[in-house]
């Protein structure tokens, strides 16, 4: 204990010798108290407590009556069907890309990750184009407005996070070991069940848990398609929403919470085992030679028919929004996008105009938090890790309860009220979007010789100069990538930001909800379409301006 505490003050004395990193760090520990710790400690305040004293009364009620508990069966249930059937298409996928001398991998590869740069309910949107009552394949699923639609769609939204929790893995297993066990005589069936499976398993369910989670905090499909399938997270929003009981959707949302927090930490438990995947050190060169058949079949006819599905679905959005009336009259018009621009067109503002404000914090906040926690030793240092991660476990129905609950009224830590402005918003897309920011910089910084910052140090430049002319650079991947998922994630965020927005402040994926909701399907897709063109023409104007910055530096050992 004394020497733990020696430590920490000889920490606290070499911090305190550099006043903008420990000024630094107090403001970085207020804002995730404030942003991410304090709406949490209320959405549990708030569900323990009933008439101003402790009492477990909302969770006994809850728990009780049948038709809560039945949404709670629900999303576990959807949860595990999603994540199993999208973790299997993943890594499908990911082994065709990796291990298979299929052509158009990168072609392969687009398609299964472009669901990731549209709002997770355009697929819904598609699945009703195509299969819902004036679908053009109206009746071939039945009805689709239950867990059969709900299952199809959120495979396909989230099946790209498993295809990239899984190629990691797979490209960083040694074919040397595959090579080697084929020249000692075994087939490759033998070789995917002794060494592939079992070296990818950390993966395996690392990314189910991952889709597990995103299924359960999902938000915009239920809406949409589930019809009298309920789930907890509409369920929790029609609490607060419809019928503003805050405590018994801040319950709901707690127990949202429970099996989204135990996955997510089950995950990392996992994560942290995987260093065996790697035994053998280093990937060497790719050496795949022709596969059998029976392997080559089935691989490729599932990687074929999960990009025929995107397609499809996508596909179905483009036609259907030059159609003049969904289901009645399928001429061609250009009569949607006036509508929708008409209507819509201070959405797409509000949304351009807080994603531009969002992005670069979010990037540079993220990379300088990933600098503090990999190159700084201070007390507290784990504590700013593991708080300014927990919003990538916390379904985004719990934080946008927690921001209502936190800023309708001035606090102590908030003197302002921040409900209906667009600080609120602003805020909220920040923080929920920086794990992902820290994860990829704390990757990119691991990989860096510290030598090089102390030598900058060395030659008179304090830590803010050599944080912004040596480190910065060097991980320009991992700024790119904090970059783009942010632009992304503020574009087509719905499930927490539902909650938060205001007459003032819209955003364009509320819009779009609307349009479904009114069953103007057209115009939804219209505007969706309009929503993936804005992000891929931000993505590419953020590829030009991030690898600016990094011009010169030689990063691409970094990325990997």
């Amino acid at each position: 204990m004394n020497k733990k505490f020696t430590e920490n003050m000889q920490d606290v004395k070499k911090i305190a010798k550099e006043p903008f990193i420990l000024l630094s760090i107090i403001v970085i520990f207020y804002l995730l108290i404030t942003f991410v710790i304090f709406p949490i400690f209320q959405v549990c305040k708030t569900s323990l407590s009933v008439d101003g004293s402790f009492s477990l009364k909302n969770f006994s009620e809850v728990l009780s009556k049948s038709y809560y508990i039945e949404p709670l069966a629900n999303s576990l249930l959807l949860g595990f069907l999603v994540a199993t059937i999208g973790t299997f298409f993943g890594f499908v996928f990911a082994y065709a890309i990796t291990r298979t001398p299929m052509k158009g991998k990168e072609a392969f590869r687009l398609v299964a990750t472009f669901p990731m740069v549209s709002p997770p309910f355009v697929v819904a949107l598609a699945c009703i184009l195509l299969f819902g009552r004036s679908g053009v394949f109206a009746g071939v699923l039945g009805n689709i407005y239950g867990i059969t639609g709900l299952t199809i769609v959120e495979v396909i939204a989230y099946t790209p996070t498993a295809f990239l929790a899984l190629v990691g893995i797979l490209q960083s297993i040694d074919p040397a070991l595959e090579e080697a066990a084929m020249d000692l005589g075994a087939s490759r069936t033998k070789v995917f069940r002794s060494i592939i499976f079992p070296l990818s398993t950390p993966g395996i369910v690392s990314a189910w848990l991952l889709v597990f989670i995103q299924s359960l905090a999902d938000f915009g499909n239920p809406m949409i398609i589930s019809g009298d399938f309920s789930v907890l997270s509409v369920q929790a929003y029609l609490q607060i929403t419809g019928m503003y009981d805050l405590a018994r959707g801040s319950t709901l949302a707690i127990l949202l919470l429970v099996p989204t927090l135990v996955a997510y930490y089950l995950q990392r438990y996992l994560l942290a085992k995987k260093s065996y995947v790697t035994v053998t050190g280093k990937p060497t060169a790719s050496t795949i030679k022709n596969l059998e058949w029976y392997i080559k079949l089935p691989v490729y006819f599932f990687c074929f028919l999960f990009a025929f599905v995107v397609i499809l679905f996508y596909g179905m959005v483009i036609w259907g929004s030059f159609q003049k009336l969904w289901g009645v009259d399928a001429s061609f018009t250009l009569r949607n996008y006036q509508q929708m621009w008409s209507v819509g067109s201070e959405y797409i503002k509000d949304s351009l105009i807080i994603a531009v404000i969002v992005t670069p914090i979010t990037g540079l906040l993220s990379m300088f938090i990933s600098f503090l926690v990999t190159r700084k030793n201070f007390p507290g240092k784990n504590l700013m890790e593991v708080s300014a991660m927990l919003t990538f476990a916390v379904p985004g129905t719990v934080v946008g309860i927690g921001y209502i609950l936190a800023f309708n009224n001035p606090s102590v830590l908030m003197p302002a009220t921040l409900t209906g402005t667009a600080a609120i918003i602003i805020t909220l897309l920040i923080f929920r979007n920086l794990p992902v920011g820290i994860r990829n910089g704390i990757a990119a910084l691991n990989q860096i010789d510290p030598s090089i910052e102390e030598a900058s140090i060395d030659l008179g430049a304090d830590s803010g100069t050599t944080f912004k002319k040596i480190t910065l650079p060097m991980i320009t991947p991992a700024l790119f990538s904090s970059l783009a998922n942010s632009f992304v994630r503020s574009m087509t965020a719905i499930s927490a930001i539902i909650f938060v927005v205001s007459g003032r402040w819209n955003l364009i994926t509320v819009a779009i909800l609307g349009f479904v909701d009114n069953s103007q399907y057209a115009q939804a897709a219209a505007m969706s379409l309009l929503l993936v063109v804005i992000v891929l023409i931000a993505l590419g104007i953020m590829r030009l301006i991030t690898d600016r910055i990094g011009r010169g530096m030689k990063y691409s050992n970094i990325e990997g």
